[in-house]
């Protein structure tokens, strides 16, 4: 591993990626082969765990729709108990830690405890599914920003019933992690704040795995039947227009 591996102490935040295990950086795999915890989100799939050291002990972290299986003080309480006893600890997050995957949190935290850690980068979901849609998210003829967006906040502010309240930039490419299930009243909603009903949208389920599912539309037309089943990322945009499925 060429003094790469896993150091024992340290705590390591990174990015599993959208799903596919070709999608893995370098960085993660060498981390996976020789951390000796791994805490895993729900969303790192089985395929991306495979690469983990037959001799690491396994903990699943994951929090889903609004029902944690474990607190995030718990996921704390395990880092801390975990490098202080001298093993090396991976925090294998589904994407990039730094997008929506609370590494704000546990950052704090580490630096509390002065825990050693790394931050590894992942390929986030957003690029994942513009490859897959063979389309960029930005364009020099008519998509000049690109806005990241989740409709689910901390615990106790979690929107059952996901809206937008805010404004679209003319230009710009939307793209809503955790979007919840009634589009139509997202898309009405964005259609009230200025957003063309004609802009074209794309929903993705699973995005990079075997079970990807991909739904094309426009606002006007975007409903919640076609769409597959979670985790889903929604975007919106003129970008979009380039799609071919």
């Amino acid at each position: 591993m060429n003094g790469r591996e896993a150091q024992p102490g340290h705590v390591y935040l990174a990015g599993a990626g959208p799903g596919d295990p070709d999608l893995l950086t370098l960085r993660a795999v060498q981390l996976l082969q020789t951390a000796d915890v791994i805490l895993p989100d729900d969303l790192v799939t089985d395929e991306i765990l495979e690469f983990a050291s037959p001799t690491a002990n396994i903990i699943p972290v994951g929090k889903r729709c609004g029902q944690p299986r474990i607190t995030q003080a718990g996921i704390h309480a395990l880092m801390l108990e975990h490098a202080s006893a001298g093993s090396s600890v991976l925090r294998l997050k589904s994407g990039d830690p730094l997008v929506f995957g609370r590494a704000g949190e546990e950052i704090a935290f580490l630096r509390e405890n002065n825990l050693p850690f790394e931050i590894v980068p992942g390929i986030t979901t957003a690029f994942a599914v513009a490859a897959s849609l063979r389309t960029p998210l930005t364009d020099r003829a008519s998509s000049s920003k690109l806005i990241l967006a989740t409709a689910h906040h901390a615990a106790g502010k979690v929107e059952l019933t996901p809206s937008w309240h805010g404004t679209v930039p003319a230009g710009a490419t939307l793209v809503i992690y955790m979007p919840g299930r009634d589009f139509e009243t997202l898309a009405a909603d964005l259609i009230a704040s200025g957003v063309p009903p004609e802009t074209p949208c794309a929903a993705v389920s699973k995005a990079s795995t075997a079970e990807e599912h991909i739904h094309t539309a426009t606002l006007a037309t975007l409903t919640s039947d076609p769409i597959g089943p979670a985790p889903v990322i929604l975007l919106i945009g003129p970008a979009l227009q380039t799609t071919s499925r």
